[in-house]
């Protein structure tokens, strides 16, 4: 069946339906990762939005379910260049297409997604509809009704609803084994605990794991949690998980985060996390262009010059130099725009970065921050 991708400036592509045949108004945005689409897909983040692709063949090694970053599907809809009509995979479980059925995700192929990957890049990110209505084309009712679309009170969707506690163990990722950097005294997975509790506003499966792995017990907050709950359990350590929307929206999250800042528990906040961070202690954030989304965008380490290829999908900052100086000073930056990547705050264990060190690029180029924030964790216990 033929389908139709409808900008809200009027452009319009022409492809094939897959996927759940319903139609959508969602904000358009790009992939570049090469692989990696199923994470993409269980990816909170993407809640509100419709992604594309820019790899020109997606699905050819299917859907194994225990890659997926969490219970569900959350964007509105999925664009690429070909599906691919047969997954080759021993771990394959199921295809891409009744996957995307089964989600009720609405997905669109054939078109030239390079060509709308450059409208977006050179336009900003823009509106747009999914739709197999050939009479919506050319509407100005539609095209206004598409304009007016918004990213709304999605982190509150995606959250957790109640309080779950994880204990550590190999069991859920049983065939990637890791090997840490650096090994506290006598500290050995299953052995040596540290209790984190993790503020969900949209968290993906392996910022648990990472934190397993290091012999972690982690208990997943909903994103409404009070900061007094939190000091109440007394944790070890807290994370700030990714998410969905525009921080500057999440305003009562900043005002318990104000809180927990105040406190002397050290704190690691990740994508989303890192920017209510930043909003609880003066700085502001801005919408992007057209936003970072992909699997090979280097950041670099500005204590040390090194530069790390990092996994990325956000479509806010935190404005350059917004942060008052005293408070914190820039960690990472964006090797390509020189964006704010990450902060590190004066006198407190709290540092955030806004990129994925759970993602797995390089593979493994940044998964060490999760050591420094348990080193910040031991020391905060020790002393």
């Amino acid at each position: 069946m033929k389908a139709y991708l409808i900008l809200e400036d009027g452009t319009v592509f022409t492809g094939e339906s897959f996927g759940a045949r319903t139609e959508v108004i969602s904000e358009i945005v790009f992939n570049t990762s090469m692989t990696g689409y199923l994470e993409t897909l269980t990816d909170p983040s993407y809640a509100g939005q419709a992604v594309t692709m820019t790899y020109p063949l997606i699905g050819n090694y299917g859907i194994n379910y225990q890659d997926m970053e969490s219970k569900k599907a959350h964007p509105d809809g999925f664009i690429v260049r070909e599906i691919a009509g047969k997954a080759s995979n021993f771990r394959n479980d199921d295809s891409l297409s009744r996957f995307l059925v089964d989600q009720g995700i609405t997905g669109i192929c054939g078109i030239d997604t390079r060509a709308l990957t450059r409208i977006l890049r050179e336009s900003g990110t823009m509106n747009g509809m999914i739709t197999t209505d050939e009479a919506k084309i050319g509407s100005a009712n539609i095209l206004n009704k598409i304009k007016r679309y918004r990213v709304e009170g999605v982190v509150a969707k995606v959250s957790c609803k109640q309080k779950e506690v994880f204990e550590p163990s190999f069991a859920r990722r049983p065939d990637k084994v890791f090997k840490p950097e650096f090994q506290f005294k006598n500290e050995f997975i299953g052995e040596t605990r540290y209790r984190i509790a993790l503020m969900d506003f949209g968290a993906k499966k392996n910022i648990v794991d990472s934190l397993l792995r290091r012999g972690c017990e982690v208990t997943v907050y909903p994103q409404n949690t009070k900061a007094e709950e939190i000091f109440k359990d007394n944790p070890d350590g807290i994370m700030l998980s990714n998410g969905p929307g525009d921080p500057a929206e999440c305003t009562d999250i900043i005002e318990e985060l104000k809180k927990l800042f105040d406190g002397d528990i050290p704190i690691f906040g990740i994508c989303l996390g890192h920017q209510l961070m930043a909003l609880a202690k003066g700085a502001s954030t801005e919408k992007m262009k057209y936003g970072h989304r992909g699997a090979n965008h280097p950041v670099k380490d500005l204590s040390t010059g090194r530069v790390y290829i990092s996994t990325q999908n956000h479509g806010y900052v935190v404005v350059d130099k917004s942060m008052p100086s005293e408070v914190a000073t820039t960690s990472f930056i964006n090797v390509n725009d020189g964006t704010v990547e990450g902060i590190r705050y004066t006198g407190k264990r709290i540092f955030t970065v806004q990129f994925h060190p759970e993602a797995c690029s390089g593979p493994l180029d940044t998964g060490y921050l999760f050591d420094e924030f348990l080193r910040e964790v031991n020391d905060a216990k020790n002393n």
